[in-house]
């Protein structure tokens, strides 16, 4: 059952999508970087600025592609996503082309709900669930933050050390047992988010690309993620075909009386 979990985690909060398929909106290209750049704005200007480009937004519909490897099974499928900031993310993934969904997931700060349609089992569990697979400072804007190519607001804090290097802004540190680091780019959006638990054997990388324009921000189009438990591979490549900002949503989640609780 855990070897499931891990991954039923991103599919839920932090994931998904890659194909043929390109995103409708057109990319924003980012200026090149350039070897000598101004360095006197201070620490406190410079978090400011980089706060200033986070993507604001009440609600998000997203559509899209994905590559999903776990563990050596890589499988092709679309996803839906609906979020409200802060308080709910919903997932529906589908295969065959989107004709049969085969699993749907809910997510709170509070709470984890999973849908498997292929075995008929629904798992209901805290959102501390997740941190017998995950940092303790992983929490539900953490997971937002990486489906929607924001920077994780904890990090971009006068605690974190950040330096210029070509043109781009990196900041790093540590909180507790977890080492980070976010590479932005020229854009001042973020281009990597690297996270590390080296005592637990933990790690997230995710990469971000095609940015393009969404209400007064910006969205990635493309995305990859890998994770680390253990021996546990995650990769996920994902590309976004549909995005709509601060659009009506709903969070449909009705479990038949069939399926079994998995405790």
């Amino acid at each position: 059952m855990k070897k499931n979990i891990l991954s039923s985690i991103f599919l839920l909060g932090a994931v998904v999508f890659v194909s043929a398929c390109k995103p409708k909106k057109e990319i924003v290209v980012a200026p090149p970087t350039q070897s000598e750049s101004k360095t006197d704005n201070s620490k406190a200007e410079t978090l400011t600025l980089l706060n200033s480009k986070q993507l604001k937004f009440n609600t998000l519909s997203l559509k899209a592609k994905a590559s999903l490897d776990i563990g050596g099974d890589a499988n092709d499928v679309t996803m839906n996503f609906k979020m409200k900031d802060k308080e709910t993310i919903w997932v529906s993934v589908t295969a065959l082309g989107g004709l049969a969904e085969v699993a749907r997931a809910l997510i709170t700060p509070d709470s984890i709900k999973i849908m498997n349609r292929l075995k008929n089992e629904y798992l209901k569990k805290p959102f501390s669930y997740i941190y017998n697979f995950t940092n303790k400072q992983v929490n539900f804007n953490t997971l937002q933050a990486v489906l929607t190519g924001n920077a994780m607001g904890e990090f971009l804090t006068p605690q974190s050390d950040l330096k210029l290097e070509n043109g781009a802004w990196i900041v790093s540190g540590s909180k507790e047992d977890l080492d980070y680091k976010l590479l932005f780019n020229t854009l001042l959006k973020v281009a990597e988010t690297n996270l590390n638990d080296v005592k637990n054997g933990q790690a997230l990388k995710v990469t971000y690309s095609d940015y393009q324009k969404l209400n007064e921000s910006l969205f990635p189009g493309s995305l990859q993620i890998k994770t680390l438990s253990k021996a546990k591979k995650i990769n996920i490549d994902l590309q976004f075909v549909k995005i709509d900002g601060n659009v009506p949503v709903d969070f449909p989640f009705n479990v038949p009386k069939r399926f079994s609780v998995i405790k």
